[in-house]
């Protein structure tokens, strides 16, 4: 629970620095953890979620739903977050079409999505917990996510590390490997791959930041 307050206001402090407070479209977006804080801070949060379960826990907290992004406006928001989330995507060009219909010219689309070339993708090979397959249909590297956003009139402007998912991931690697939560070999793993990744740049999971050519 500490991990994943750090975690959120790094999420808001992130939004912060690519926009002036605003409009806020996060996809798959639970149990509106991330919009809670997000409006604290005083940003216009709406979400999409297809779980109803996490939903309706998301709109006891307040949270205000669209149903899908065809719903929504042209140029009406100055960011969208998918975390973990465009790796369950079926269509990706049109998906990725859509997102730049809605976001705002001068607008940011923050992408997280877990890193194959990874050194926990590497050393838990098809025990890696990032995989889960068959709920994630695509796997990305940087110059995918380039170039599936380039060939949308989108650019790639900034690639940001999530540091904490090389322990989460690993921890979970772990339990696939030998049905075991080895906290401490998964503590070990999760850092070496930090400080692999501090030489390759290849962490357990990325942010992408994606602006419009428009810019």
């Amino acid at each position: 629970h500490l991990i994943k307050n750090i975690a959120l206001k790094n999420k808001v402090k992130l939004i912060n620095a690519q926009s002036e407070k605003g409009s806020l479209l996060d996809i798959g977006a639970g149990t509106g953890d991330f919009l809670v804080v997000a409006k604290k801070e005083g940003w216009q949060t709406t979400g999409i979620e297809p779980n109803i379960k996490a939903k309706k826990i998301a709109i006891n907290k307040g949270v205000i739903f669209t149903d899908a992004l065809s719903d929504l406006d042209t140029h009406s928001f100055d960011v969208i977050t998918m975390w973990h989330v465009l790796e369950h995507v079926p269509n990706l060009d049109e998906y990725i079409s859509e997102l730049k219909r809605i976001v705002k010219p001068s607008g940011t689309i923050l992408i997280a999505v877990p890193n194959f070339k990874s050194f926990d993708a590497n050393y838990y090979g098809r025990f890696w917990a990032a995989y889960d397959v068959p709920r994630h249909i695509w796997h990305f590297s940087k110059t995918a996510i380039q170039k599936l956003f380039s060939e949308n009139e989108m650019k790639l402007v900034d690639v940001l590390p999530m540091k904490f998912d090389s322990f989460y991931v690993s921890l979970l690697s772990e339990k696939y490997k030998t049905g075991k939560m080895n906290f401490i070999k998964a503590f070990f793993v999760g850092l070496k791959s930090n400080s692999s990744a501090n030489q390759t740049k290849e962490y357990s999971s990325h942010i992408y930041v994606i602006k419009t050519n428009q810019n």
